[in-house]
């Protein structure tokens, strides 16, 4: 089965074994069918997910119950993306979830269960319909000398929380649990730990070099942060009202 798809401004083709991951990016489908992207899945993509799962799984053994093929290829299309966006278009996929206010976008990051998901909500909860989702789990941020900008994607979570929007990238936030709601600016080489751990690392060695240097040069333009949280809605006004602060001093 063959698709057309604009992710992160660009024209993808896809052409796949099954039809589920066309479902999946209906959101994004496009009349364009000169592509800057081809995607093409073969059997041993899917044996590769298959076994990467399955090694997750070793780990979480709830994280792997025997995918069907169309889910597993799901997988693949994206992990192909991301192989190659580093390279061709100056862009990577990042692990965080993403929530954009009055035309700015916050991404919130931290290790796998501390609540990135539950924070954003909590901003959408405080701050209605300003607070539009980018993308809950899987966004695409593209670096230029224009600054940084995050896209939503159809790779948005569980719950599909995310909408097909591209937004100025003005601050990243390393989520910690805490009993008491306190914010802070970090410098970039604070953060640096956590960007890497939670950007995908392509297995081209040239292309995870470029997204180093990505990581990097975004602290031109992109502020961040380090968040000391618990689930009281009083934490997204917190987090709202310092970073939003910061942003403002640093345009001005």
């Amino acid at each position: 089965m063959i698709g057309f798809y604009k992710i992160a401004d660009k024209v993808i083709r896809i052409e796949s074994l099954f039809g589920n991951v066309h479902e999946y990016c209906r959101g994004y489908t496009c009349r364009e069918q000169i592509p800057d992207l081809d995607v093409v899945i073969h059997p041993e993509d899917l044996q590769y997910e298959r076994k990467k799962a399955e090694a997750e799984a070793a780990i979480s053994p709830n994280a792997y119950q025997g995918s069907p093929d169309g889910s597993l290829e799901i997988l693949a299309v994206y992990r192909k993306i991301a192989e190659r966006f580093p390279l061709l278009y100056n862009t990577f996929l990042f692990h965080g979830s993403s929530v954009a206010v009055d035309g700015n976008a916050y991404l919130f990051t931290a290790r796998s269960g501390t609540g990135k998901s539950t924070h954003t909500a909590l901003w959408r909860k405080y701050l209605g319909e300003r607070a539009v989702m980018v993308n809950d789990d899987k966004p695409l941020i593209r670096v230029s000398e224009e600054g940084s900008f995050i896209y939503g994607t159809p790779w948005c979570g569980k719950h599909r929380l995310g909408n097909n929007i591209q937004v100025p990238l003005r601050a990243i936030c390393i989520l910690e649990r805490g009993k008491e709601n306190e914010i802070h600016r970090i410098e970039k080489r604070e953060a640096l730990p956590m960007l890497l751990q939670q950007s995908y690392r392509p297995s081209d060695i040239k292309a995870l070099e470029k997204t180093v240097l990505l990581l990097s040069k975004m602290q031109e333009n992109v502020l961040f942060f380090r968040l000391e949280c618990n689930m009281d809605p009083e934490a997204a006004e917190v987090s709202y009202g310092y970073m939003s602060k910061m942003i403002g001093e640093a345009k001005g």
